[in-house]
């Protein structure tokens, strides 16, 4: 009763474009379309800083880049069961990792990196994908007593609080909000029942707005102005309003790559969380455009590949990246328009920094772990051996 089904015919030419069965392109397409970001945000970090920074910059994210590329194929030899094992240590390293960037000192008003040399990383950035590990692993072990208020829901909102809760602590709402979302998301899809997922709702957010009024002011002040970021603009609007003005000056075809006039003495973060917004003043709106689509892609054929899965684990995982990584690039493109409050969200794949691009390569080299992972369908029976595609939409149940 209720039940969406998702076949591998519905994922084919005839409606995406895209081949994911039998032939095993879809991992062609996720290779081809995450390379693509990664260049492209290399091209963008390269006009934004160039000009004032050199080729520093641009260095470093290509050694990131390299070092993703090799953690992908490393996960992807190892493959995603083996490493699902290690969850809980993944998920306590990172959880050691924010206390100690909450003792550090902060950088622009948050505690969300550590030094280490000349490079720094954001524990933030790992937790996500720790988390995700966590919930894929535990709500497969714990199926049967995943809806128990003992074995099943105490575990995971004490897991998921502290986690949460480190990210929140190091003034990072952004990404906690991210990994909330993601969170809700694959445990809906993992069969939690609504009873026990809309409370967590219903007080989440609340909690999280006492807490940026009672002891983060100044956060809870650059949230609101975007509501109208004109009135705002010379003091905590002033961001928003000159990647606006960054966007309206692009146009459809843009300015010229390297020709951007907000990027030098304007746009703060024009390398980081805004790049997109000197990508759309340098290249237009077809490029913000060709951006969605990217995105776009990446979604469908992640969450092909989840379908495609050979066991929950490997759904449950995919689903939950396929989500982490559209939700945040969502995000980061509502910021850049004013149509979200602003938050220190990079674009997956594509703005500076190492840590967020690490682990979105890593996730990448998950997905492809998968994807090699998949069974066949049986197309004498014309069924699949296994149907993580069937949700039900009571209570999130899969048949």
């Amino acid at each position: 009763m209720g039940i969406i089904r998702f076949t591998s015919e519905q994922l084919n030419d005839e409606s995406t474009g895209i081949e994911v069965h039998p032939s095993g392109k879809g991992s062609i397409y996720l290779a081809s379309i995450v390379l693509l970001m990664v260049l492209f945000g290399l091209a963008m970090l390269y006009s934004t800083s160039a000009g004032a920074l050199g080729v520093k910059l641009f260095v470093k994210q290509l050694a990131w880049a390299v070092l993703g590329i090799f953690c992908a194929a490393a996960i992807y030899s190892v493959g995603y069961k083996k490493l699902l094992e290690y969850s809980i240590y993944f998920l306590v390293a990172t959880a050691i990792l924010l206390i100690i960037a909450r003792l550090n000192r902060s950088i622009n008003g948050s505690h969300r990196w550590i030094r280490v040399g000349s490079f720094s990383i954001q524990p933030s950035e790992f937790a996500k994908l720790a988390l995700i590990m966590f919930i894929a692993q535990f709500c497969v072990v714990n199926q049967k007593a995943l809806n128990k208020i003992k074995e099943g829901i105490i575990p995971l909102v004490c897991v998921c609080g502290m986690t949460t809760g480190l990210v929140l602590l190091g003034k990072d709402l952004g990404t906690t909000v991210l990994i909330l979302g993601t969170c809700f998301f694959m445990l809906f899809v993992a069969g939690l029942r609504m009873r026990y997922l809309a409370p967590g709702v219903m007080l989440g957010i609340p909690s999280i707005i006492f807490f940026l009024k009672k002891f983060d002011p100044e956060r809870w002040s650059r949230i609101i102005t975007f509501l109208d970021p004109e009135v705002y603009c010379r003091d905590d609007g002033y961001q928003l309003w000159m990647s606006l003005l960054a966007l309206g000056s692009g146009s459809w075809t843009g300015l010229g790559f390297t020709q951007s006039r907000m990027k030098g003495m304007y746009l703060p973060e024009a390398n980081t969380d805004f790049i997109l917004s000197i990508a759309g003043e340098e290249l237009g709106y077809l490029a913000m455009i060709a951006v969605v689509l990217a995105y776009l892609i990446f979604l469908v054929v992640a969450v092909a590949i989840s379908i495609r899965a050979a066991d929950r684990q490997g759904m449950l995982l995919g689903f939950g990246i396929a989500t982490m990584i559209t939700l945040q690039g969502a995000i980061n493109m509502g910021v850049i328009s004013g149509a979200l409050p602003t938050k220190g969200i990079p674009a997956p794949f594509i703005s500076y920094g190492g840590s967020n691009l690490l682990v979105s390569l890593c996730c990448a080299g998950f997905l492809l772990s998968i994807a090699a992972g998949r069974k066949p369908l049986d197309y004498e029976n014309n069924r699949e051996p296994f149907r993580p595609g069937s949700i039900s939409l009571k209570g999130g149940q899969i048949g």
